[in-house]
């Protein structure tokens, strides 16, 4: 008969684990939902009086760190940044594929202010979405994709011209990692109208962070920014050779990454 003298199974070790993953996963969303909650609460007596400018770094920014912070304490979950000098000092059109939640917490903290194109069925979810009301968002219906791209030109026209970074995930929703949606043109088509660039960003958030579930993984998420681009002329060819450049650029750092394989799979997503 054998005996073991080492340590611990690994099937033991893993599942210890396990568990104590689920334990710091538990306590993140516990922390993050109340922190929500208060932080949402106080803005209504606070935000509504201040400037823009100042309410946006109040409500987003703020409890975006927060957020941000609680994810590496709790998740040990990181991040590092590649190209931050790409960072234009006119705020113009941001390009990001969108794989999870964490990203959305990170650019919003990031870039500041930020205005994001989003559902408007989210305005309506009580304390956040009233919060995010006072932010000057672009909301849109998707099950009008005509007038909602009609919205975000107009809409973003304006913020852009206020000095508002505007923010679209072209992609249209989240993707798993390791695949990719179809940009849509929306943002170039911005962009161009606006006579600025767009500034593409590609990072691996999903690995870490997976579009379902609840389960984390630790880990350094990676944030490349790259150098803005500029559409060559005017019109929808313009339009459309500058979004197969941000697309070409996003698809060729995911797999700089390992996030993509070398021909990757193109999910459907909706047009906005």
């Amino acid at each position: 008969m054998r005996f073991s003298t080492g340590g611990p199974c690994p099937a033991t070790v893993n599942a210890a684990m396990s568990i104590l993953q689920a334990i710091r996963t538990f306590f993140f969303y516990l922390l993050l939902g109340t922190s929500s909650l208060l932080w949402c609460t106080l803005s209504f007596f606070i935000a509504p009086f201040l400037p823009f400018k100042a309410r946006y770094r109040f409500i987003n920014v703020y409890w975006c760190r927060c957020a941000l912070w609680l994810t590496k304490v709790f998740l040990n979950i990181r991040f590092e940044i590649k190209g931050a000098e790409n960072v234009p000092d006119q705020p113009c059109v941001i390009l990001s594929n969108h794989q999870s939640t964490w990203e959305t917490f990170f650019l919003s903290a990031y870039f500041s202010p930020l205005s994001q194109v989003l559902k408007r069925e989210l305005l309506y979810v009580p304390f956040f979405g009233w919060a995010m009301a006072m932010l000057r968002p672009i909301a849109i219906d998707r099950d009008n994709p005509k007038a909602a791209l009609k919205h975000v030109a107009k809409k973003g026209d304006e913020l852009l011209k206020d000095g508002v970074w505007v923010l679209i995930f072209p992609e249209g929703t989240r993707v798993p990692f390791g695949t990719v949606g179809k940009f849509s043109r929306g943002g170039t088509a911005l962009a161009v109208n606006a006579h600025l660039p767009v500034l593409p960003i590609a990072h691996n958030a999903g690995k870490f962070w997976p579009k379902t579930g609840w389960a984390k993984r630790e880990g350094t998420i990676t944030v490349v920014i790259g150098e803005p681009m500029y559409a060559e002329g005017e019109g929808p060819r313009a339009i459309a050779t500058l979004n197969e450049r941000a697309q070409a650029w996003n698809e060729a750092q995911q797999r700089a990454m390992g996030s993509l394989p070398p021909e990757p799979v193109v999910v459907d997503t909706p047009v906005v």
